[in-house]
């Protein structure tokens, strides 16, 4: 029965899950979905957005990039055009790192 120890992963975010995950507005998405043509969640016959795990991260590298790195939207854009998967590497690089980082704290915490 190894299938019960698997955490089941949805296939698609709404954009209120997203925006949640990113601790931004729905509308800064909906925005950087205009801005980014490299972005382009799934909608339905509604409109409503859904986002894939790869649309999730390449929000979290637009993030990234304009929010932490303090690159304008136009700097962005060009640094996702030119060096897309360069950026994509650098960030998970960071993410793995800040993970290490709250680990040792945690362990430091427990001594």
């Amino acid at each position: 029965m190894a299938w019960k120890d698997k955490e089941i992963e949805k296939l698609y975010y709404s954009i209120g899950e997203v925006a949640e995950m990113l601790d931004v507005n729905a509308s800064l998405l909906r925005y950087w979905e205009n801005q980014f043509d490299i972005l382009k969640p799934k909608k339905n016959a509604k409109g409503d957005r859904f986002f894939t795990k790869e649309d999730i991260e390449t929000l979290k590298i637009i993030y990234h990039l304009v929010r932490e790195k303090g690159y304008t939207l136009d700097g962005a854009k060009t640094q996702l055009k030119s060096k897309f998967e360069e950026e994509k590497k650098k960030f998970l690089l960071v993410e793995k790192l800040k993970n290490v980082r709250q680990f040792l704290v945690e362990l430091k915490e427990q001594l």
